[in-house]
């Protein structure tokens, strides 16, 4: 299982939990500057949620107040219980088809965002989006 996956296991449940995602209320949640996009763009799947509802659904999680997840990919990682160790970070990135990280600044808000995009649109369901 990829650093992804544990990703949207920590925030949604097991890849194997055959449940929609509980409906949550939608609040804005602050959107960091523009970063470069990844390489590859994922196709959208039918069961896409708002990046708000993506939000909610993870501001509502245990402790979720005491990390900047929703700017910090290093925060995201820590409050789902995953190594935000740059070697963990640059698995994450080539994942999602970013080449050449190098743990910038500007790769991290990118990898981020590719993360948070990714999640809403999977809406919490295996997707068959990646490709290892």
């Amino acid at each position: 299982m990829g650093i992804f996956s544990s990703i949207k296991n920590a925030v949604f449940g097991s890849d194997k939990d055959d449940k929609k995602p509980a409906a949550v209320p939608a609040t804005p949640a602050p959107r960091p500057a523009a970063a470069p996009e990844p390489t590859a763009a994922p196709a959208p799947v039918d069961n896409a949620i708002s990046e708000a509802e993506m939000a909610a659904r993870i501001g509502a999680m245990p402790d979720a107040d005491k990390f900047n997840w929703q700017t910090s990919i290093v925060d995201l990682m820590k409050l789902v219980g995953i190594d935000p160790s740059f070697a963990n970070r640059k698995e994450l990135a080539g994942e999602l088809g970013m080449t050449d990280y190098e743990g910038t600044a500007e790769q991290n808000i990118a990898l981020h965002h590719a993360v948070m995009n990714l999640l809403a649109l999977e809406g919490g369901k295996a997707g068959g989006i990646l490709t290892d």
